[in-house]
């Protein structure tokens, strides 16, 4: 199951960087996970300082 990123995102890219696929890149709005990519590892949601990352 795919991880998401919630609009409590600050746009600070450290999911980004924790992400060992590179899932993540920068959205209009925010942070966004390519579900076709992201393997569901969860290092982008340890990374993340406000918990705006969760599993489908």
């Amino acid at each position: 199951m795919a991880y998401c990123i919630s609009d409590e995102c600050i746009s600070c890219g450290a999911c980004a960087s924790e992400c060992p696929v590179s899932a993540i890149s920068e959205g209009a709005e925010h942070y966004e996970i390519d579900k076709d990519t992201c393997i569901s590892c969860g290092a982008c949601a340890a990374g993340c300082p406000v918990s705006a990352i969760s599993e489908e």
